[in-house]
């Protein structure tokens, strides 16, 4: 049975199942209460796979950090030491409804669905600067949103939108 967006719910596995638990369960890293990580749903290689061909065949990432012209407007926002506050509140900006399940991809064999307010309460278990890339997106591609491992983050949207000012006199790569 091929994976798509209809059935991919059924490529969730446990939480020891998945090769990047450790972000959410152990101490010394973050320790989600049971009540957040009961809402994480880590997905088997092969749904992982189709995320990570999903997202090389529409060439999302083909220029640095979306294709060019794929989105109508690029916000990004840098992550800066002691500015947590300020990159939820810049996630939170992107007015994407709290409950929606958004699909997140490392690389081939990591992947896993979250609800968006879990994404931006807990983003820094979820992205470690400096050691990931980690693409968000959900199936209508309407948007995307990109950790770069340079601490960086690139929003891509086709709706209008207003890019935030917040990091408006930051230096970025792109």
């Amino acid at each position: 049975m091929s994976i798509d967006f209809d059935n991919i719910f059924q490529h969730v596995i446990p939480m020891d199942d998945f090769r990047l638990k450790w972000r959410f369960t152990e101490e010394k890293y973050d320790k989600l209460p049971d009540q957040h990580l009961d809402q994480l749903k880590p997905l088997d290689n092969e749904a992982a796979k189709f995320l990570w061909d999903y997202i090389a065949k529409t060439n999302l990432h083909n220029d640095t950090p979306f294709k060019k012209d794929f989105f109508r407007t690029i916000d990004k926002a840098r992550i800066l030491e002691g500015n947590e506050k300020d990159i939820k509140k810049w996630l939170y900006q992107r007015g994407l409804p709290f409950e929606k399940p958004v699909f997140l991809s490392w690389q081939q064999t990591d992947a896993m669905i979250v609800p968006w307010k879990i994404l931006i309460k807990y983003f820094d278990s979820f992205y470690y600067g400096s050691s990931d890339d980690l693409t968000v997106i959900d199936q209508s591609l309407n948007w995307a949103l990109l950790f770069y491992h340079e601490d960086e983050i690139y929003f891509g949207t086709n709706k209008d939108f207003k890019p935030s000012e917040t990091f408006a006199d930051i230096d970025f790569i792109w």
